[in-house]
């Protein structure tokens, strides 16, 4: 139905490179910090600090390689070979190498519970071509693998520590991004520290993180501006317009690639055709053209939203 733009607000810290502590303030506790099972979007904003990934999103949307040093695709687009980035080191002090990406893909889909398994379900297999570089064996070809490959699908955890831990890896996860784990008390804390073998450490400019779920908004804000907190993701609508009145404040909005919407089960079970809804895409089309997006954008959303031009086919 619309896209929203992620709002943000911090404080204006005065030589924040230099700070040694950067406080963030979440609007949930985050599922189990291991990137095969988790399934969260407050995670992933924990996981941008503790796992690097294959690929990454840069500021244009684009997919760019991280962990990958460069990628090709086949004439046929059923493989993707992956030059692994050489100089790269686990949390643990292991390598990143070929094969350890070949047990990071193989982990994401045959672990009890993964929730990436449907992700990579195009993945046929995993060959090692030498010790830094990996080939991706597709069962056909499917564009949405490096869209995958950027988020938790991609990310890579050690594999000596990932085997030793066992069903309680998450626990005490192990990755190779620029801060790694310290701590966590459920509902209270996640504690990150630099990672002095980062491979690109001199973009590092904080000693720590330290991440504290606050799911009431008006309390996260009211911590923000006492000074308890440098950073808070999720801010309300209605707050806004208040916030860019406050000197001390700093709101700043991005266009997200989520989206709020409803979806229609149209054949998933026997259900799916026992309303008109799931029977009858007349029904599915007056319902979408009865939606008035801006109008949800601007009312629910306080104006703090895009709303999505539809394309319409000529057989709905």
């Amino acid at each position: 139905m619309s896209t929203r733009p992620i709002l943000l607000a911090a404080l204006l810290l005065a030589g924040a490179a230099q700070a040694q502590t950067l406080r963030i303030g979440l609007a949930e506790d985050p599922d189990v910090l291991d990137p095969t099972l988790a399934r969260s979007f407050v995670g992933r904003v924990v996981f941008a600090a503790l796992c690097d990934k294959l690929f990454d999103i840069d500021e244009k949307l684009a997919i760019v390689p991280q962990l990958a040093e460069k990628y090709e695709w086949s004439a046929d687009s059923k493989a993707l070979t992956i030059k692994v980035r050489a100089g790269v080191t686990f949390h643990d002090g292991e390598k990143l190498d070929a094969a350890a990406v070949k047990f990071n893909i193989e982990r994401h889909k045959t672990l009890a519970g993964s929730n990436r398994r449907g992700e990579l379900a195009p993945v046929t297999g995993v060959d090692i071509v030498d010790p830094m570089t990996v080939r991706l064996n597709l069962g056909a070809p499917f564009a949405p693998l490096l869209a995958a490959l950027s988020d938790r699908a991609g990310m890579m955890v050690s594999p000596k520590a990932a085997q030793a831990a066992g069903d309680k890896f998450g626990a005490k996860p192990v990755c190779s991004g620029p801060f790694k784990f310290v701590e966590r008390v459920a509902q209270d804390r996640i504690t990150l520290e630099r990672y002095d073998g980062y491979w690109q450490k001199g973009a590092v400019n904080f000693q720590k993180v330290t991440y504290t779920p606050i799911p009431d908004a008006t309390v996260r804000l009211a911590n923000l501006k006492s000074g308890q907190l440098d950073f808070i993701e999720r801010v309300a609508s209605s707050d806004i317009e208040r916030l860019q009145q406050d000197r001390k404040l700093k709101v700043t909005r991005i266009t997200e690639i989520g989206y709020q919407g409803i979806t229609i089960n149209v054949g998933k079970s026997e259900k799916a055709g026992q309303n008109p809804l799931g029977r009858d895409a007349r029904v599915r089309e007056a319902f979408e053209l009865s939606l008035d997006r801006e109008g949800i954008v601007n009312v629910a959303m306080d104006g703090e939203g895009l709303a999505l031009v539809v394309k319409r086919s000529s057989n709905p």
